[in-house]
């Protein structure tokens, strides 16, 4: 009973928190950059940061947070919760809330990423038809490629077919992750630096003009000298 308590105490200081920064000139931008959250109250990213290092990890609180359905409460949530006891029938449950880039991005960089089912749902969500679902997929093949620094490259070579299936999507969320994700994982050593460009090769035979342009995007990066220097460094 305490716990619940402190819970709902944790969660109305939070709402208060986040009513004193709002600022609803904010949303307008926002929506510019096709972050289109149906309830909001124009907290900055920054902002959000702040209150979540103001707010202990809290596995329930996160749950509460990301219910309310608010665009700040649900990205405080991924901020809040705990990897550890993210299962995966959460994942898919908050996953099918993603009805935008922002949400889907911020979800799977704070939270979905650092938890045991990163690569399983990277590869699982790459197959579905939901244009936010398959880009939380290609997010997470991205984030993975900057932040598991010990993965064989084995790990991210089983991403490249999926990405060669997947470039002739037209969808600009998802086209835009998968350019992402090649890019990233091409960009972690030379011997992926290689396979990467390898693959956007074979994408850019192919008659889709999405493909096509990911293939070019991703080129014209992993074949640049700085890229090649950043490596040379490791």
């Amino acid at each position: 009973m305490n716990v619940n308590t402190n819970v709902n105490t944790n969660f109305s200081d939070i709402i208060k928190k986040m009513e004193y920064m709002s600022n609803p000139d904010a949303l307008e931008g926002m929506a510019k950059y096709g972050i289109t959250p149906e309830k909001a109250f124009g907290v900055s990213i920054p902002n959000l940061r702040r209150i979540a290092k103001e707010t202990e990890k809290n596995h329930v609180l996160a749950q509460q947070l990301w219910e309310s359905g608010i665009r700040e409460t649900m990205i405080l949530a991924s901020m809040i919760d705990e990897p550890d006891m993210v299962t995966q029938e959460q994942m898919e449950q908050w996953v099918l809330d993603f009805d935008y880039w922002e949400i889907c991005d911020q979800c799977c960089m704070n939270l979905f990423e650092k938890s045991g089912f990163a690569y399983q749902k990277a590869i699982e969500w790459s197959l579905r038809d939901e244009e936010f679902v398959k880009r939380a997929g290609f997010v997470l093949m991205a984030r993975l490629a900057v932040s598991d620094k010990r993965a064989d490259d084995s790990r991210f070579e089983q991403f490249f077919p999926i990405m060669v299936r997947e470039a002739c999507d037209e969808r600009n969320f998802v086209k835009k992750a998968v350019n992402w994700a090649l890019r990233q994982i091409g960009k972690r050593n030379l011997a992926l630096n290689v396979k990467a460009i390898e693959t956007a090769k074979e994408m850019r035979e192919t008659d889709s003009r999405s493909a096509k342009w990911i293939a070019s995007d991703a080129i014209r990066e992993l074949s640049g000298e700085a890229v090649y220097k950043r490596m040379r460094k490791k």
